[in-house]
C-alpha cells in the first residue's frame, strides 16, 4: 500500500442504525461487512451502505474520530451526518 491513509467511516445498516468504524481501505472493509464477516453489530443488520468517510494521517486520529462518533446520541449522529451532507466543509465533531 503506497499511501499511509487511515479512515473513519459510517455505515447505515438495513435497520436504519449507524455503525462507525476504522479502516485502511474503506471499500474493502465495506465488502467484508456485507459478506457477513464484519463487525458483530453489522452481521444481523445487512446489507449496509457507506454514507460517510474521512481520511486521517494517523491511525490514532481516525480511531479518535470513531470513538467520538460512537459516544454521540442518535440525534447528534443525525446532526453530524446532515451537516456533512449539507456542507462538505462541515466535517468537525461537536465538542
Amino acid at each position: 500500500m503506497e499511501k499511509n491513509e487511515h479512515y473513519f467511516y459510517v455505515l447505515e445498516c438495513a435497520d436504519g442504525s449507524f455503525y462507525g468504524g476504522y479502516a485502511r481501505d474503506v471499500q474493502k472493509r465495506l465488502a467484508v461487512h456485507n459478506s457477513g464477516k464484519g463487525a458483530k453489530y453489522t452481521r444481523s443488520r445487512l446489507p449496509v451502505k457507506l454514507i460517510y468517510s474521512e481520511t486521517y494521517e494517523t491511525k490514532s486520529e481516525a480511531m479518535r474520530a470513531e470513538y467520538k462518533f460512537k459516544k454521540l446520541t442518535r440525534k447528534e449522529k443525525e446532526v453530524f451526518l446532515r451537516e456533512f451532507w449539507s456542507s462538505e466543509h462541515s466535517k468537525k465533531f461537536p465538542e
